[in-house]
């Protein structure tokens, strides 16, 4: 057994080619450029985050005018505005002033009453309740226009008086009428 022929059939690991040295960059020998500006750099996500904010923003403002505009109902009951009395509405009235005829309970303070007079009306319930009930008021500020009265008429039925107040007013106090029984305070 010869060592000879089983090595010479391996291959021999061939020299690789000598390439020269790179040479070194001098010190400071490297040429000035202007730095590299990439597009949205470091701001990018805080522009990113600004948008979406304001997209959110505007979002909800659009939802917000939207249901304002479909359910104007709902805005009313939110916030019920009373109608002011006419004293506080100076000069210029915004709403339009009518004559009401409102049936007062106590026959004898309808005859205090004269044409000019600003009075106030007070519902509360026909029936005597044991906790005294609640009375609650209808109208403020209201000018008394007529007193009609009748003659020989029973003090029980109540009297006749007409007042000038708003449209919505007019209809609260028509309303309130047959089931409650309505009384006057001199303003």
């Amino acid at each position: 057994m010869s060592a000879g022929p089983a090595a010479s059939s391996s291959p021999a690991p061939r020299p690789r080619p000598f390439l020269p040295p790179v040479p070194a960059p001098e010190p400071g020998g490297v040429p000035f450029f202007p730095p590299l500006r990439v597009r949205g750099g470091r701001n990018a996500l805080r522009r990113a985050l600004r948008r979406r904010r304001r997209a959110v923003a505007a979002g909800l403002a659009v939802t917000a005018a939207a249901l304002a505009v479909s359910s104007p109902q709902a805005a009313e009951r939110a916030h019920p505005a009373a109608p002011p009395a006419p004293r506080e509405r100076g000069p210029a009235r915004a709403a339009p002033v009518v004559s009401a005829p409102v049936r007062i309970a106590d026959a004898e303070t309808v005859r205090l009453l004269r044409p000019g007079d600003v009075v106030d009306v007070i519902a509360s319930a026909n029936a005597p309740s044991p906790g005294g009930g609640e009375a609650r008021v209808l109208a403020t500020g209201a000018r008394v226009t007529r007193v009609p009265g009748r003659p020989g008429a029973p003090p029980e039925a109540g009297a006749l008086v007409v007042l000038a107040v708003p449209r919505e007013t007019a209809r609260v106090l028509v309303g309130a009428g047959p089931s409650a029984r309505l009384a006057v305070t001199l303003c």
